[in-house]
């Protein structure tokens, strides 16, 4: 039987404090179910605090929602996957459609992205998809294949 996964995003939303009382509530309204795992990827602020709430419950993982594909160095702004884990992500979303279309990234930063999860042990959920303009003009199909052939060659 296949593992169902469900995940949120959170986006540029709830800060420590109201991560940390979402989780407290959260857990005390549902519980841990066969056959399916919670992903929960909080802005980084909030990543320390909703691990060491949620880390009691074994279907439910933290990710963060963006690494650096360095481990350390003059990057200002960015995480490293070391500094993600260590707040207790296991989890790292990679090429967001936000981050490639707000941000620049490109192919090549997804690919290398996705390998230093990869190999530092981390889970990369990659993003893949088209812009409105690429859909309307019938190249989802194509955008997603160019995708996805980035992370795969990395």
């Amino acid at each position: 039987m296949r593992r169902k996964i469900i995940a949120a995003n959170w986006k540029m939303n709830h800060g420590p404090a109201a991560a940390g009382a979402f989780a407290e509530k959260f857990l005390g309204l549902t519980a841990p179910a066969q056959g399916r795992s919670l992903w929960f990827f909080p802005p980084a602020v909030s990543l320390s605090s909703l691990c060491e709430v949620m880390g009691r419950r074994p279907d439910v993982r933290i990710g963060a929602q963006n690494v650096h594909w360095e481990s350390k160095g003059a990057f200002t702004g960015e995480l490293s996957i070391p500094m993600v884990m260590e707040a207790g992500a296991r989890l790292v979303l990679v090429g967001h459609s936000e981050r490639r279309h707000l941000f620049g990234e490109t192919d090549d930063q997804v690919a290398r992205k996705t390998q230093a999860a990869l190999k530092a042990g981390i889970t990369p959920l990659v993003c893949l998809g088209e812009t409105l303009t690429e859909r309307e003009a019938g190249r989802t199909e194509q955008v997603v294949v160019r995708q996805l052939g980035f992370v795969l060659q990395a």
